[in-house]
C-alpha cells in the first residue's frame, strides 16, 4: 500500500514506542521482589485500573484488525463478540466466582481447582490454558499485528513479529504484572483516541451519521441456525463455554481482579469494564459496517484496517492510529505473557518442582519461563500465515472451541454443584480437545460455534455422570467453595463502600439494560 507516511507519523510512532517502554523499564523497578508484588502487583490495583486493563489486555490486533474484518465481510452480528460477553462472561466473573477468587487470595485459577478438586485438575486446567494462550492469543495477536504493519509500512512480517514480541517481553517479563498494568493504562488512552480518530473519519467519509443509519437496516443479531459463523444456536452452548471461559475463569483477565485492593474495588472493576467493552464497537464494529461504501471489493477483510488508515487519515494522524495499534497489540501481548509465567510458575515450578521455593527463585524461574514463552509464540504466528485467506477472529473463535468447553465444566459444576467430584472434572478436562476434534472430522459441515456447544453439554454430562458414580467431598470440605447467595454480599468491612451510587449493581443494571435493549430491537 503506497501511504505518505510524514516525519510527523513516525516522530509521533517511534515517540510512543519510546515512551511505553520507558514506562515499562520504570514499573518493573518498582515495589518488592515478592511473588505477590511480582505476579498480582501488591495487591493494589483501584477499580478504574482493573476495568481499564482488562480491555486494554482484550482488545488487540484481533480486535482492530479481525473484528473489523468480521464486520466488513458479515455486517452488525459482529457485535455479539463483545456484547456477549457482557451479558454471559463478565456477569459470571461478577456475580458468582468474583468472592470466591478474592476471599481465597487466590494466584491463579488453577490454584480454585486444587482445593475444590484436587491437583490433577489444577494440572490439567494448566495444561489447556498455557496451550490456549501461546497457539492461540500470542500467536494470532502477532500475526495480525504484523500484517498490518506490512501492509502500511511495508515491514517484513516476520521483523515485525520479532521487534514486538521482544520488546513487549522485555519489560513484561522484568516487571512482571505492575508493568503490566502501568503500561496498559497508557496504551488504553492510546488505543481509545488512535480508534475515535479512524471511526469519525470512516464515518465522516462514508456519510455521517446517515450512512450508519442507513446500514441500520440490515442490522441482525440473531442469524439463522443454518448460518456457518453466527447460527443463534451458538447462544445455547458455545458462546456460554466460550464467554465464560474467556471472562471468568482466564488468569489472562481475572489476573487483575485478583490484584484488587479489596472486593468492592474488584467488582467495581468488573462493571466498568463492561462499559468499556459496550463502546468497542462504536470504534470498531460501527466504521466496517459503513466501510463497503468506500471499499466494496477488498481481497482479505483483514486489510480493512490498514486500508481505512492509509487511504482516509492524513499526516500525523496516521501515526496516532499505527501508536494506537501497536498499543493494543502490547498490551495484549504483556498480558498474555505475565498469564503464561503466573500459572507456570505457582501452578507448574511451586508444586512439582521445587516446593521449597523462595520468593526470589519463584520470580527467576517466572522470567526465565517468559522467554520460553515468547519463543513459542513466534513459532505459532507462522502456523496462521495457512489461515490468512479467512478472517482470523473466526479462527480464533474456532480455537477457543477446541480447549473451552472442559474448562467452563470443571468451575461451574465445581462451583454450582456440591456433588461434583475430582474424577468428573478431570474427565471433563480430559475429553474436551479429542471431542471437538473429532466432531470437526466427523461432521465439518456444522458450525464451529455449535460443536463447541455440544462438546461443552457433553462434558457437563460426562462430568455429572463420573461425579454422581464416585465418592464426594464433605460439608467441611466443601466449606467456602460452593456459590450461595452470601456470595453476592461484601464482607461488613468493605460494606460501607457500597451505598449510594457506590453500589456496583446501579452501574450493573444499567449498562445491562443499555445491551438488552440492541439485542431485543435487532434480535
Amino acid at each position: 500500500m503506497d501511504l505518505n507516511i510524514t516525519y510527523l507519523d513516525i516522530s509521533i510512532f517511534i515517540t510512543y514506542l519510546v515512551i511505553v517502554f520507558g514506562l515499562g523499564m520504570y514499573a518493573s523497578r518498582q515495589g518488592k521482589k515478592t511473588k505477590r508484588d511480582y505476579f498480582l502487583a501488591g495487591d493494589k490495583l483501584s477499580w478504574a485500573m482493573i476495568g481499564g486493563s482488562i480491555i486494554a489486555a482484550n482488545i488487540s490486533s484481533h480486535h482492530l484488525v479481525g473484528a473489523m474484518g468480521v464486520a466488513y465481510t458479515r455486517g452488525f452480528v459482529a457485535v455479539t463478540m463483545e456484547w456477549g460477553a457482557i451479558l454471559i462472561g463478565l456477569n459470571v466473573l461478577l456475580w458468582v466466582f468474583l468472592p470466591f477468587y478474592i476471599r481465597n487470595g487466590f494466584f491463579t485459577m488453577p490454584e480454585y481447582l486444587q482445593k475444590r478438586f484436587g491437583g490433577s485438575a489444577r494440572t490439567t486446567y494448566s495444561i489447556l490454558v498455557v496451550l490456549t494462550y501461546v497457539f492461540v492469543e500470542i500467536g494470532a495477536v502477532l500475526y495480525l499485528g504484523a500484517l498490518s504493519l506490512h501492509a502500511l509500512l511495508d515491514i517484513p512480517i516476520i521483523t515485525s513479529v520479532i521487534v514486538l514480541a521482544v520488546a513487549t517481553g522485555i519489560y513484561t517479563i522484568l516487571g512482571g504484572l505492575r508493568a503490566v498494568v502501568w503500561t496498559e493504562m497508557l496504551q488504553l488512552v492510546v488505543l481509545l483516541s488512535g480508534m475515535v480518530v479512524l471511526s469519525y473519519v470512516t464515518i465522516d467519509t462514508a456519510g455521517g451519521i446517515p450512512a450508519i443509519i442507513e446500514s441500520s437496516k440490515d442490522w441482525d443479531i440473531l442469524l439463522p441456525a443454518s448460518d456457518p459463523d453466527f447460527p443463534w444456536t451458538m447462544y445455547l452452548g458455545g458462546s456460554l463455554c466460550v464467554s465464560i471461559f474467556y471472562f471468568a475463569t482466564n488468569q489472562f483477565v481475572v489476573q487483575r481482579v485478583l490484584a484488587a485492593k479489596n472486593e468492592w474495588h474488584a467488582r467495581m472493576g468488573v462493571v466498568f469494564s463492561q462499559y468499556l467493552k459496550f463502546l468497542v464497537p462504536f470504534l470498531i464494529i460501527f466504521p466496517a459496517l459503513v466501510a463497503p461504501k468506500l471499499f466494496p471489493n477488498l481481497e482479505k477483510p483483514d486489510l480493512l484496517f490498514s486500508t481505512l488508515v492509509g487511504s482516509l487519515l492524513p499526516s500525523g494522524l496516521v501515526g496516532l492510529v499505527m501508536a494506537g495499534l501497536i498499543a493494543a497489540i502490547m498490551s495484549h501481548l504483556s498480558g498474555a505473557i505475565n498469564s503464561c509465567t503466573t500459572i507456570l510458575t505457582m501452578d507448574v515450578y511451586i508444586p512439582y518442582i521445587n516446593k521449597k521455593a523462595t520468593d526470589e527463585q519463584s520470580v527467576k524461574f517466572g522470567k526465565s519461563v517468559g522467554v520460553v514463552v515468547i519463543v513459542l509464540g513466534m513459532i505459532c504466528t507462522g502456523l496462521l500465515i495457512n489461515y490468512s485467506d479467512k478472517p482470523i477472529f473466526l479462527f480464533l473463535m474456532k480455537a477457543y472451541g477446541y480447549f473451552t468447553p472442559g474448562i467452563a465444566t470443571m468451575f461451574l459444576l465445581g462451583i454450582l454443584w456440591r456433588r461434583t467430584t475430582q474424577q468428573g472434572a478431570l474427565a471433563a478436562g480430559i475429553l474436551t480437545i479429542p471431542l471437538a476434534l473429532s466432531l470437526e472430522l466427523a461432521f465439518p459441515e456444522i458450525a464451529y460455534m455449535n460443536r463447541a456447544g455440544i462438546v461443552f453439554w457433553t462434558c457437563m454430562l460426562t462430568c455429572a455422570v463420573v461425579s454422581l458414580l464416585t465418592p464426594a467431598k464433605t460439608a467441611v470440605e466443601l466449606e467456602g467453595l460452593i456459590w450461595n447467595k452470601e456470595s453476592l454480599r461484601l464482607r461488613p468491612e468493605e460494606r460501607a463502600q457500597n451505598r449510594g451510587l457506590r453500589n456496583p449493581f446501579i452501574w450493573w443494571a444499567l449498562v445491562t439494560i443499555l445491551v438488552l435493549y440492541f439485542y431485543i430491537t435487532y434480535a
